[in-house]
C-alpha cells in the first residue's frame, strides 16, 4: 500500500474526484468510439504518424483550443472565489494550485501551441515551400509538447498539482515548502514540452532561410513569416536558459543539490533571474507572431499593402534584442540597487518605442483604405486601443520607484492580461477565423463570430479594468480571499461578471464551428478573402505537396501582383515531387518521454532508466534508418490538380 500512497492526491476534494470520473469516462468513450467506428488504423496512418506540416498544425490548433478551455476553467474558479469577500468556494491550497496551473497552461500549453499552429500551417505556404526543413523533427516537436502537456495535466488527479505559482519561485518551490510531487510535475513536464519548442525554433529558422520560393528575398517575405522567423530566433536563445534552470531545479528537488536553496551555498534569486531571462523574451515569442497575423489581416481587409514594411521588420528586430535586456524589471522590489533598477527601467521603457512604430504602421495601413469589417478585422481593430492601454500601464510599471506601489498587486495582473489577451488571444482568434477556410474548406459564420468578438471585448474590459483600481487600492495578487472591510467586493463582482461574459464568448466559438460545419457552403474557392500572400495561391483543401509547381516570386505580394498586375506566378511543366514518409518513431519516442517524466516525478528509478534507454534506442534507430521518402509522379499531380479545379 505504501507504494500506491505516493500517487494519492494530498488535498482531495469533491471537484477533483468528479474530474477523475470525467477523465475516466471520456477516455473510455474515446476508446470505444475509435473501436466501434474502426478508426484506429486511420488515426495511426493519418495523424499519429504524420509528418505533414498542415496536419501537425491542426493538431497544435486542437490542443491549444483544448488547453484554452482547461485554463479558462481555472480562471472562472479564481474569479468566482474572489467575487465576494471571505468566500469559501476554494480554500487557500486549492486556490494556489489553480492559479499555478492557470498560468502554466495558458502560457506554455495554450499560447505556445497556438503560435506553433499558425507557424506550421502558414509559413511553408507563405514562402512557397512543400514542407518544413525537417518534417520528422517537426512531428517529434509536436508530440513532445503534447505529452508534456498531458503529463502536467494529470497532476491534479495523480499526486497533486503544483502550488508554487506559475513562476515557481524558490525557496517556495523547494522541498521544504512544496512537499508534494506537484512541483516535480512542473519542472519535468515543462522540460519535455520545452525541448519540443526548441526543436521547432531550429526547424522554422532553417525552413525560412533555406526553403523560400525562387526569387523570394528576405525583404520580400510576408510579415507573418518575418515575425515567425524573429520569434524562433528568440526561442533558440531563450529556451536553453529555461532548460538549464529546470534541470537545476529538478536536481535540487530529487537529488538534494543546492542551486536554489537558501543555505549551503545556494541562491534562490538565481532561479528568478534564470526564469525571467527566459520569461520576458517568452512574452515576445508570443506577441511577435501575433503582430504578424495582425499585419496580414489589416493589409487584406484594408485592401492596401502594409505601410512601412522595412520599419515593421526593423521594429521587430529591435524588440527581439531589447527583450533580453529587461528581465530585472520583474523584481525591482527584491533588493538590487538603484543603479541596476535605473538601467532596466530605461530598457523597459525603450522597448515601447518600436512597439509604438508598429501601431502607427497599422493605423496608416488602414488610413484611406477600403476597410471591410469582417470578424478578423474586428479583432485587429479592437486589439489596437486595448493593447495600447496595456502598453501604457507597462510603462507605468517600468518606473522602478513607482513599482513599489504596483508590484504584487492586482494592477500587475490587469496589465499582464491587458497585454496578452488583446495581443495574443485576439490575434489567435482573428487568425483562426481568417485561415479556417483555407484548411477546413468552409468559412465560419460571420454573425456568430461578431457576437463572439463583442462578448470577449466587453467581458475583457469588465473583467480586468476593475483590477487596476483594486490594485492601486492595495489588493494583493495571489491572495485567495479578502475581508469585507477592504471595499474590494463590488469591483471584484464586476470582474467575475466580465469573466462570465468571456466564458460565454469562448462557448460561442465552439457553437460557431459546429454551426458552420453543418451549414456553411463548401464552394468558397481558394481565395475567399481576396488576400495578398502566397498561402492563398494554392488550392482549398491544400494538397499534400502544397504547390504543384514552385511559385516564382519578385515582390513582397506576389499573389496580389498575379491577380492585379498579371505577374505569372507559376511557370514551367510539372515535375516529380519528393515528399517525406510518415513515421511512428516521433510518437513512440515522445510516449517514452512521458513514461520517463512520470517516473522522475515519483522517483521511480527503474522505469526511469528503462525509459531513458528506450529514448536512446529510438534515436539510434533513426540514425541508422535509410528513409529517402517517396515521389509523387507527374500523372498523379495532374490528376490531383484536375480534381481540385485548375493548375497551380
Amino acid at each position: 500500500m505504501e507504494f500506491f500512497q505516493r500517487f494519492a492526491i494530498p488535498h482531495p476534494s469533491p471537484a477533483i474526484y468528479a474530474s477523475m470520473v470525467a477523465i475516466a469516462l471520456v477516455s473510455i468513450g474515446i476508446v470505444v468510439g475509435l473501436t466501434y467506428f474502426k478508426k484506429w488504423g486511420y488515426l495511426w496512418r493519418e495523424w499519429l504518424t504524420t509528418v505533414d506540416h498542415k496536419k501537425i498544425g491542426i493538431m497544435y490548433l486542437l490542443s491549444a483550443i483544448l488547453m484554452l478551455f482547461r485554463g479558462g476553467a481555472d480562471a472562472i474558479m479564481m474569479r468566482a472565489q474572489l467575487a465576494t469577500p471571505e468566500a469559501k468556494l476554494l480554500d487557500a491550497q486549492h486556490y494556489n494550485e489553480i492559479f499555478t496551473t492557470h498560468g502554466v497552461v495558458m502560457i506554455i500549453f495554450m499560447a505556445m501551441p497556438f503560435i506553433f499552429a499558425f507557424m506550421n500551417l502558414i509559413v511553408p505556404l507563405q514562402i512557397g515551400a512543400r514542407d518544413v526543413a525537417f518534417p520528422r523533427l517537426n512531428a517529434l516537436s509536436f508530440w513532445l509538447f503534447f505529452f508534456g502537456a498531458m503529463l502536467f495535466n494529470i497532476s491534479f488527479v495523480v499526486g497533486g498539482s503544483p502550488d508554487a505559482g506559475w513562476t515557481s519561485y524558490f525557496p517556495l518551490a523547494g522541498n521544504d515548502f512544496s512537499t508534494s510531487v506537484g512541483t516535480n510535475y512542473y519542472m519535468i513536464a515543462i522540460q519535455i514540452s520545452g525541448i519540443g519548442s526548441l526543436m521547432t525554433g531550429i526547424n522554422m529558422i532553417t525552413t525560412i532561410l533555406k526553403m523560400r520560393a525562387p526569387g523570394m528575398k528576405l525583404m520580400q517575405m510576408p510579415m507573418f513569416t518575418w515575425s515567425a522567423f524573429i520569434a524562433n530566433v528568440i526561442i533558440v536563445f531563450a529556451f536553453p536558459v529555461l532548460t538549464v534552470a529546470l534541470i537545476m531545479g529538478t536536481t535540487d528537488r530529487l537529488f538534494g543539490t543546492n542551486f536554489f536553496t537558501t543555505g549551503n551555498g545556494g541562491m534562490d534569486m538565481l532561479w528568478a533571474n534564470f526564469f525571467w531571462v527566459w520569461g520576458h523574451p517568452e512574452v515576445y515569442i508570443l506577441i511577435l507572431p501575433a503582430f504578424g497575423l495582425y499585419s496580414e489581416i489589416i493589409s487584406t481587409f484594408s485592401s492596401r499593402n502594409l505601410y512601412g514594411y522595412k520599419s515593421m521588420v526593423a521594429s521587430m528586430v529591435i524588440i527581439s534584442l531589447l527583450s533580453f535586456l529587461v528581465w530585472t524589471h520583474h523584481f525591482f522590489t527584491m533588493g538590487q540597487g538603484a543603479l541596476t533598477n535605473s538601467i532596466f527601467s530605461i530598457t523597459t521603457m525603450a522597448i515601447s518605442v518600436p512597439t509604438g512604430v508598429k501601431i502607427f504602421n497599422w493605423l496608416f495601413t488602414m488610413w484611406k483604405g477600403k476597410i471591410r469589417f469582417t470578424v478578423p478585422m474586428l479583432y485587429s481593430i479592437g486589439f489596437i486601443p486595448l493593447f495600447v492601454i496595456g502598453g501604457v500601464t507597462g510603462v507605468m510599471l517600468a518606473m522602478s520607484a513607482a513599482d513599489y506601489q504596483y508590484h504584487n498587486t492586482m494592477f500587475l495582473v490587469a496589465h499582464f492580461h491587458n497585454a496578452i489577451i488583446p495581443g495574443v488571444v485576439f490575434a489567435m482568434l482573428a487568425g483562426l477565423t481568417y485561415y479556417w477556410p483555407k484548411f477546413f474548406g468552409f468559412m465560419l459564420n460571420e454573425k456568430i463570430g461578431k457576437s463572439t468578438f463583442w462578448l470577449l471585448s466587453i467581458g475583457f474590459v469588465l473583467a480586468f479594468f476593475p483590477m487596476y483600481i483594486t490594485g492601486l487600492d492595495g489588493q494583493a495578487r495571489r491572495m485567495y480571499t479578502y475581508s469585507e472591510a477592504t471595499g474590494f467586493g463590488p469591483l471584484n463582482m464586476v470582474s467575475f461578471f466580465g469573466a462570465g461574459l468571456m466564458a460565454l464568448g469562448f462557448v460561442t466559438i465552439v457553437w460557431n464551428i459546429y454551426y458552420s460545419f453543418k451549414n456553411s457552403p463548401r464552394d468558397i474557392g481558394s481565395d475567399p478573402w481576396d488576400a495578398r500572400s502566397l498561402e492563398w495561391a494554392t488550392h482549398t483543401p491544400v494538397p499534400v505537396y502544397n504547390f504543384a509547381r514552385m511559385p516564382q516570386v519578385n515582390s513582397s505580394e506576389a499573389f496580389w501582383d498575379s491577380k492585379k498586375k498579371g505577374h505569372q506566378l507559376f511557370k514551367g511543366e510539372y515535375q516529380e515531387i519528393h515528399m517525406p514518409n510518415n513515421s511512428g518513431v516521433p510518437f513512440v519516442m515522445s510516449a517514452i518521454f512521458f513514461v520517463a517524466g512520470f517516473s522522475f516525478v515519483f522517483a521511480l528509478w527503474v522505469p526511469a532508466v528503462i525509459a531513458l534507454i528506450g529514448i536512446f534506442i529510438c534515436m539510434g534507430l533513426r540514425s541508422f534508418e535509410l528513409d529517402h521518402g517517396y515521389h509523387i509522379h507527374v500523372e498523379e499531380i495532374e490528376e490531383t490538380e484536375k480534381k481540385l479545379g485548375g493548375a497551380k
